[in-house]
């Protein structure tokens, strides 16, 4: 059996979750309100953030409860994106690697510290050995800098996964946040800095 990772400990971490519940569908809970903590709202450098996935494809499953295999709810701590195997996944914002996974659940995956954040990605291509992750030209261990955009892997099939996508997942002061709330926060940013 997989260790189970802070990030997907789902009956221990199941009060944080429920902003978003089953049976929307992606255009509708992407764009349904959303309960979040403040720094959501509240962070004025959103537009700094960079769309994880180079080559995207579709939201494939949201943030908050859904069916899991065994049929039962389950809490989903994150935004799961479809992209192609393979395509490029970019550093959502500048910071350093905090941890290096290799599980079952995630299965090669990294966690990024920014200030307060901590963003997951999980399903990974690549390898990790000795605590590196590689995938391509990447190398990256506990500790490696990272800048926004830059290309921190490749997305896989490793782990608990039907498919190619990226579980992104987002921590701030040991609440999960919805990462759609936090894209349309960014877009929003965005459309504000224009002229």
């Amino acid at each position: 059996m997989a260790r189970c990772i802070r990030w997907d400990c789902s009956r221990r971490t199941a009060g944080v979750s429920a902003a978003i519940t089953g049976g929307f569908t992606a255009a509708a809970w992407l764009w349904a309100p959303v309960v979040l903590a403040a720094p959501v709202g509240a962070e004025p450098r959103w537009r700094q953030g960079v769309f994880p996935v180079a080559h995207f494809s579709g939201y494939t499953s949201h943030f908050g409860t859904r069916i899991g295999p065994g049929g039962t709810p389950e809490p989903h701590h994150g935004l799961d994106i479809a992209a192609p195997l393979g395509s490029p996944i970019r550093n959502w914002w500048g910071g350093r690697v905090q941890e290096v996974i290799r599980d079952g659940g995630c299965g090669l995956g990294l966690v990024i510290v920014s200030g307060p954040y901590e963003h997951l990605y999980c399903h990974l291509a690549g390898s990790v050995d000795g605590g590196v992750y590689r995938s391509g030209a990447v190398a990256l261990a506990v500790g490696s800098p990272v800048r926004g955009g830059q290309v921190i892997g490749h997305v896989g099939l490793s782990g608990r996964t039907s498919g190619p996508h990226l579980h992104w997942g987002i921590r701030h002061g040991g609440r999960w946040l919805n990462p759609a709330a936090i894209l349309r926060a960014m877009a929003a940013a965005l459309s504000r800095a224009r002229p």
